[in-house]
């Protein structure tokens, strides 16, 4: 972008500055279409602006104002942030989700669609305030120069920490490969702060963070990574992993999930929907696009039981896979109304590295129904987040609730449609479930305060706890159930650690009403220091509400895919 905005004003700096600037704005608006038009087939010829273009209107009060903001504003005005942010609004005016990225966005989201990005293969998040090392991946970088779980973030390349959000991190760990980037941390127990160099490289970006047998015949596929290129290729090898272990019925997560490429969602519906039965189809601006419509073309799909789980962050491609499997009667879902995204983004490359992803159409679950949600009239945080799954944080109870803020929310105020199995659903909305459980509450301080006693207590720093102590991670370990079972000692020296950190906001009154949820979250921390997140995370889904509702349901599931008529009555395949 900075190039662009550059070459307009080395371009138009040659006039005098009201046909600067006008040339200026007008030609942002003729390189933009111009871009898209090449991709279209219909490329115009960039022209100075014409007559008419510069004594339209809204050219002029453009003018005006620009002319305004650079003979007053407090301080010398940056035109190439001027310009750009020009090219925001005009995006954003159209619809939430076309947009522009610059060079480094643009980068890393065409790394994260080939399941790939270049940095240190370590996972960083914010607790009480700090950047924590929760994890580190085996055989990258990270795990090679010995970070480890617990070790507080203080510097990148110098750079100090303090006040960081995970995004913020990211954005200096995350680099080009084999560039060095040097880390500083606290590392419990360690009087002085450990600063090593890491030489960056390719690090996997899976879309299936986790797949394991839940319970005898039932595995868990947790699908929550967003849609790649390898997405389908990390399905089919979880399946084929699981069928090993028993697997019978199959627990699909979509919670979280933003979505990705389409071509990969129909994929993924295509392993468990049989040939000629449709997926999705999509209509795009009429005279430029014919409607298209994908069919299954599996002449062997997966036949078990399935139950997808949903939330208010399933969203685009994933809500795909949801609607035609709800619609064709193929899986019983669980949870809470996804995001509501129908819009297909196409994704345009632009000059110098920048991009573009610009709504060029919208898709259609099988029975007809589109779900994107109403956006005219919302701002970008109102639209985002203001209607999501609320995850608001209540300030005085540091409590995270899964009520759904939804004023504009559309489920039933749309058109009607009917799945194959002659259930009620509705466009306008997201995908609604069959069964709706939302999650329990979040008490973020005290998981904060959880995560900060076990820090110290894998780290041998709380005395006589040595059988606590974690030395080194063992990823890839199967967890039997019996492993760090908390003792009532280990419980009392957690209420002797809040006692002498007030400043993490814990009531002793609260200790008694949330113990069961504090024993089992510092064990989850053990667990993670031990073994990993992703063993931690299969025993916190042991004991997820959704998930065991999700389980209750499978019968229905089953009964379901019968109704629907989707497969000969004697089909076994597993």
């Amino acid at each position: 972008m900075n190039f662009l905005a550059g070459q307009i004003w080395k371009l138009a700096g040659k006039f005098d500055k009201r046909r600067r600037m006008i040339l200026a704005f007008a030609l942002t608006v003729v390189f933009i279409s111009a871009v898209v038009g090449v991709f279209f087939g219909d490329a115009p010829e960039p022209t100075v602006p014409s007559k008419e273009m510069a004594n339209d209107p809204i050219v002029k009060s453009y003018v005006e104002a620009w002319e305004k903001i650079e003979e007053n504003y407090v301080s010398p005005p940056d035109k190439e942030r001027l310009t750009r942010g020009a090219v925001y609004g005009m995006l954003h005016s159209l619809d939430p989700h076309s947009g522009f990225f610059d060079r480094r966005e643009f980068s890393e989201m065409q790394d994260e669609q080939s399941s790939r990005f270049y940095g240190i293969g370590v996972t960083v998040n914010q607790r009480n305030g700090r950047i924590y090392v929760l994890g580190v991946s085996q055989g990258m970088p990270a795990e090679k120069a010995g970070l480890q779980y617990g070790d507080a973030i203080i510097a990148v390349d110098g750079n100090s920490a303090k006040g960081w959000t995970q995004s913020d991190a990211l954005k200096y760990v995350r680099g080009d490969a084999g560039t060095e980037v040097e880390i500083t941390v606290e590392r419990a127990g360690n009087p002085e702060p450990i600063t090593v160099s890491i030489t960056r490289a390719e690090v996997p970006f899976p879309s299936v963070h986790n797949s394991f047998m839940i319970k005898p015949e039932v595995g868990y596929v947790g699908l929550t990574g967003g849609f790649n290129q390898e997405t389908t290729e990390e399905l089919h090898d979880a399946l084929e992993r699981l069928k090993k272990e028993g697997l019978a019925s199959l627990v699909l997560d979509l919670r979280g999930n933003p979505g990705g490429l389409l071509r990969q969602a129909i994929q993924v519906a295509e392993t468990f929907l049989p040939r000629g039965v449709e997926i999705v189809s999509v209509r795009g601006r009429e005279g430029r696009y014919q409607p298209q419509i994908w069919k299954s073309e599996n002449p062997t799909p997966e036949t078990m039981p399935i139950v997808i789980l949903l939330n208010g962050e399933t969203a685009s491609a994933s809500e795909i896979v949801a609607g035609a499997m709800q619609d064709r009667g193929r899986a019983w879902l669980v949870g809470e109304e996804s995001f509501g995204k129908g819009l297909v983004q196409t994704v345009f490359r632009l000059r110098a590295g920048t991009g573009l992803t610009l709504t060029t159409g919208r898709y259609f679950t099988p029975s007809g129904r589109s779900i994107q949600r109403p956006y005219d009239g919302l701002g970008v945080y109102d639209y985002f987040y203001a209607r999501r799954d609320e995850a608001v944080k209540d300030k005085s109870s540091g409590k995270v609730s899964s009520r759904r803020a939804s004023p504009s929310k559309s489920s039933g105020n749309g058109d009607k449609f009917f799945t194959s199995t002659g259930e009620e659903v509705f466009s306008g909305g997201g995908i609604k479930p069959n069964t709706t459980i939302k999650p329990g509450e979040i008490d973020i301080r005290l998981r904060d305060a959880c995560f900060e006693f076990t820090r110290l207590l894998v780290a041998g720093v709380i005395p006589g706890f040595p059988e606590y102590r974690v030395k080194k991670t063992e990823p890839g370990y199967r967890l039997r159930g019996t492993e760090y079972h908390l003792t009532d000692p280990v419980i009392t020296a957690f209420r002797e650690f809040l006692r002498l950190h007030p400043e993490l906001q814990v009531k002793e009154s609260e200790l008694a009403k949330k113990a069961d949820y504090i024993r089992r979250r510092i064990r989850a921390e053990i667990i993670t220091a031990a073994y990993g997140s992703e063993v931690a995370e299969q025993f916190l889904l042991e004991s997820d509400e959704q998930i065991m509702r999700a389980l209750i349901e499978l019968p229905k599931a089953k009964h379901l895919t019968d109704q629907a008529h989707l497969f000969p009555a004697a089909s076994s395949k597993q």
